[in-house]
């Protein structure tokens, strides 16, 4: 049988157009070798994304792009960039890349991770609105309230320390969880760490390259079922809370929460029902893992480095004493402590890599296209383990910002503003609109835990020490240590009796759940 030239023709441009697919354009970054159709997909990571991609990094320079089917992604592992196209920028990187888990989960309002819209903008505003820098000191006492929590808990059963989600829910609903085992603490804790695993890298198939993909049937599909759940735990949580809040508004029974403010200026800030209650959501989702996360990073680098920790327990000593417990204030006669602070960010960040931004148009960045939709990635771990930047990266060293106030290599010529140790936090306009109560909760627990404890390795039943491993880290967008042994002691036995003392005073501050 003869075939048609057009045919023929046609079939040629069909397998042309198809071997281009996967190929990186003219005019991008450069990066890892690409295969027809897949791109790099061949070689992407599963998990911990951060690692390989600052491999890459060292290989292909500080800007490179990488091809996953026909998208496009740029990862940005140099500062200079990041500074230039996030924050200079912002306006046309504050997109999210099309997360369609996200969508089926959320309907596109988690503010975290929803696309630059109208409705992103309401709940953006509305967040930047309640969460000022002048609203968050109203909320120290209540923090400090929360920190003793954490260590009375400690105190008496440093085996069991886990996190809770209770600060973040005094400010927004006027409510206490201070145990993990409360119930919608719960069942907060157990929905989230379910969405977290499910919102990261390589949890699911790449349904946003290839979108075919999405239309597998349920039963066939795990992750459908996983958001189809999640979504409904979600909802339960998250407009329960938010029932509760208006009936006490409508009751006159008011607690000065963040969401009683939202709910009585609801159609000012122009939000509808769902906006308020994923408004809500979001900002639990933010406040919630996050600290813990941190602390547990700062408690595993002190057993890992107990040269630091004997600075840091020096220097609070020096300052605080023995009779009274750390105020906030104290911490600018402190600048070690600070140091630790810093180092904690840089050494294990909570967002290896922060959430992606879209490009919202074509930009050129030192003679490479970033094209119009692109992913990109800031490598926040790639950035503060660069070795060109920071002397021994891979060590946790406090001292680096006493000597520069970034950290980083006392002969480079770098403006502060250049590497903020708090870009964890996010950039340009996605930056985290809570980042003031956030810093004031770090900085209280950091300054309580190293006051109240010495943290140290603890022993196998031969006695022999249980080394800790720095870099054995849970999966997810954010994430800390897997569970490690360790042995918590308080200092001294004055410093037990105030936690105790400071325990009882404060036990009444917020409503209990």
């Amino acid at each position: 049988m003869t075939i048609s030239l057009p045919l023929t023709l046609g079939l040629g441009f069909v397998f042309l157009w198809l071997w281009k697919i996967g190929s990186r354009e003219a005019g991008l970054p450069p990066g890892p070798p690409t295969l027809p159709l897949l791109g790099n997909l061949h070689v992407f990571p599963k998990h911990s994304f951060h690692y390989q991609f600052t491999e890459w990094a060292r290989q292909y320079g500080g800007i490179y792009s990488l091809k996953v089917g026909p998208r496009t992604a740029v990862v940005l592992t140099d500062v200079a960039a990041v500074k230039e196209l996030m924050e200079k920028r912002s306006g046309s990187t504050a997109d999210r890349p099309p997360m369609y888990v996200a969508e089926l989960v959320t309907g596109g309002l988690q503010m975290a991770l929803a696309r630059y819209s109208d409705k992103w903008r309401s709940l953006r505003t509305t967040a930047h609105t309640i969460l000022t820098p002048q609203a968050s000191l109203r909320h120290i006492p209540m923090q400090r309230a929360e920190a003793t929590q954490l260590l009375h808990d400690i105190l008496h059963d440093p085996e069991t320390y886990r996190e809770a989600n209770s600060s973040i829910m005094s400010v927004l609903y006027g409510k206490r969880s201070p145990r993990y085992e409360t119930r919608q603490t719960a069942a907060f804790y157990k929905m989230f760490h379910v969405w977290d695993r499910l919102t990261a890298p390589g949890a699911t198939p790449p349904l946003d390259a290839i979108p075919i993909l999405r239309y597998i049937p349920e039963r066939f599909a795990k992750w459908k079922q996983i958001c189809a759940q999640t979504r409904r735990d979600q909802r339960k949580l998250y407009f329960g809370f938010l029932d509760e809040t208006r009936d006490r508004v409508q009751s006159g029974c008011e607690n000065g929460s963040y969401m009683e403010e939202v709910l009585k200026r609801q159609d000012e800030l122009g939000l509808d029902t769902e906006l308020a209650g994923y408004l809500g959501g979001s900002l639990i989702e933010a406040g919630s893992d996050t600290t813990a996360l941190y602390l547990k990073s700062l408690i595993l680098a002190l057993i890992a480095h107990p040269d630091a920790q004997q600075k840091a327990q020096e220097e609070i000593d020096r300052v605080v004493g023995d009779h009274r417990m750390p105020a906030l204030e104290d911490l600018e006669e402190m600048p070690y402590i600070r140091a630790v602070i810093l180092e904690t960010h840089r050494f294990r960040p909570v967002p290896p890599l922060l959430v992606p931004h879209r490009a919202l148009n074509d930009e050129e960045y030192k003679g490479f296209l970033i094209p119009k939709g692109c992913t990109i990635f800031v490598n926040a771990w790639g950035i503060f383990h660069d070795p060109m930047l920071f002397d021994d990266p891979e060590t946790f060293m406090p001292e680096r910002y006493l000597l520069t106030v970034n950290g980083t290599k006392p002969e480079l010529e770098m403006d502060a503003s250049d590497l903020r140790p708090n870009f964890v936090f996010g950039v340009g306009r996605r930056s985290c609109p809570g980042i003031h109560f956030a810093q004031h909760s770090i900085n209280i627990n950091v300054m309580f835990l190293i006051w109240a404890f010495n943290f140290s390795t603890a022993t196998d039943a031969e006695g022999d020490p249980i080394v800790v491993d720095t870099f054995k880290y849970e999966k997810g967008i954010v994430t800390g240590p897997s569970p490690f042994k360790c042995k918590i002691t308080p200092r001294s036995t004055e410093k037990a009796e105030l936690i105790e003392s400071e325990f009882v005073e404060s036990g009444g501050y917020v409503l209990e759940i």
